[in-house]
């Protein structure tokens, strides 16, 4: 007779809700169903969207027999790395002239914050990090899982008021031990949508510069969030400009579309360029050990567009396009609220940027939407704004209507 398997007590792990409620989605026979939760582009009829110039791009690369499939160096293509890098700290970046910034790509973003915190946690021992509340459920688990035993959040938003906490982030800023690392969202914060102004990132800047805190800006969303790459990273340059040391964490899911080709990148900006070749064979060593070497598909596509000015331009208007449409549902969701006389204010939805909406509305709410009316979204309320389309908008914002009404006592 064979013993018991050695798997036999191993837990049953909690289900990731965005993929859960993906899931549900797909098995709901519903006609009126819309899914509101999953990350990603979609156009006005509902479907994924390949940016025309990436597939022009994808046609290039496959009819290109130069192309081969030899690995990569473990800190990926050199010609991606270098056009990221540019993209987020600008051309005329000081640190790129003066060579005290460089690139290694990553598996996504999702990869460039592994990589970054196995770095800070066991080359520069740092044992704290704040990230805000809410914030992408994943930047926890990644600190804890690579050894953090410090981990803290920072206020961020207000739900009563349904805008940024700056005077609670700071609060909480102020509080953070010398050294700790501070997670911040470069643009189009996710869940909630919700930027700091150009004068609220002085004053954060001011606090960690003072407290000596190091800025780990998540860009997830450069371009895709205002149609504008310069717009988009003009926090993380700012920060660079006023002399931080700092990291970026880039994806190129969104603004290319390219989600499960994993593009990613991780910028890092140094005092001096004398530390460069120290700090790159240590992240080498790191990546080495956790997936030996990249992708090379997604970053031969990015680097092609970035460094082809015809295609680039292509680029930046399918980014523009993409902004537009998103902030279009954004004003309708937030007009056809208003006409159906649905309790509450609603400006915050058109306050907000990006592909992410915290709406307010409650879990009960939430309950309603998904149980009642067969609409996906998180169970904070969080939605994708392109999930919306003019074919499903009125019927989103009258359920919406009809969930904040039906419950009384949880009114915005």
């Amino acid at each position: 007779m064979m013993s018991a398997s050695i798997f036999a007590n191993v837990p049953k792990g909690p289900a990731i809700e965005v993929f859960a409620l993906t899931r549900a989605f797909q098995d709901d026979a519903s006609t009126k169903k819309v899914n509101l939760s999953v990350g990603a582009y979609r156009t006005d009829a509902g479907q994924p969207w390949v940016l025309p110039v990436v597939r022009k791009t994808e046609v290039g690369i496959a009819t290109d027999e130069l192309i081969n499939h030899e690995y990569l160096p473990v800190t990926g293509l050199e010609s991606f790395t270098r056009a990221a890098t540019e993209l987020v700290l600008g051309s005329e970046s000081k640190a790129l002239k003066e060579k005290r910034a460089f690139g290694v790509q990553t598996i996504s973003g999702t990869g460039a914050l592994r990589v970054a915190a196995e770095f800070l946690h066991h080359q520069l021992k740092r044992q704290t990090v704040y990230y805000s509340n809410p914030t992408w459920e994943n930047h926890h688990k990644i600190f804890a899982d690579t050894g953090f035993t410090k981990l803290h959040s920072y206020r961020y938003w207000d739900q009563n008021k349904r805008q940024l906490d700056l005077e609670g982030m700071l609060a909480d800023l102020d509080q953070a031990p010398a050294e700790s690392v501070i997670i911040l969202h470069a643009c189009a914060h996710n869940p909630t949508g919700m930027d700091p102004t150009h004068e609220q990132w002085k004053q954060i800047a001011d606090l960690m510069e003072r407290k000596k805190l190091f800025p780990l800006f998540d860009s997830a969303y450069q371009g895709f969030a205002s149609g504008d790459p310069d717009l988009d990273a003009w926090a993380i340059r700012y920060f660079v400009d006023r002399g931080f040391e700092l990291f970026v964490c880039q994806s190129f899911a969104k603004n290319f579309g390219l989600y499960c080709e994993r593009a990613g990148n991780l910028t890092i900006v140094q005092q001096s360029g004398a530390t460069r070749d120290m700090i790159h064979s240590q992240l080498t060593l790191i990546i080495r050990g956790l997936y030996s070497n990249p992708p090379a598909y997604g970053a031969r596509i990015v680097s092609k567009v970035l460094n082809t000015p015809d295609l680039r331009q292509e680029w930046m208007e399918s980014i523009k396009s993409m902004s537009s449409r998103i902030r279009q549902m954004r004003k309708l969701l937030r007009d056809k609220l208003v006409a159906l006389g649905t309790p509450g204010n609603w400006d915050h939805i058109v306050n907000q940027i990006g592909m992410f909406s915290y709406t307010g509305l409650n879990e009960k709410q939430v309950g309603v939407l998904i149980k009642d009316y067969h609409i996906y979204l998180l169970k904070t309320g969080r939605i994708n704004m392109c999930g919306l389309n003019t074919g499903n908008i009125d019927y989103v914002a009258t359920a919406i209507n009809a969930a904040v009404t039906s419950t009384p006592e949880n009114k915005l």
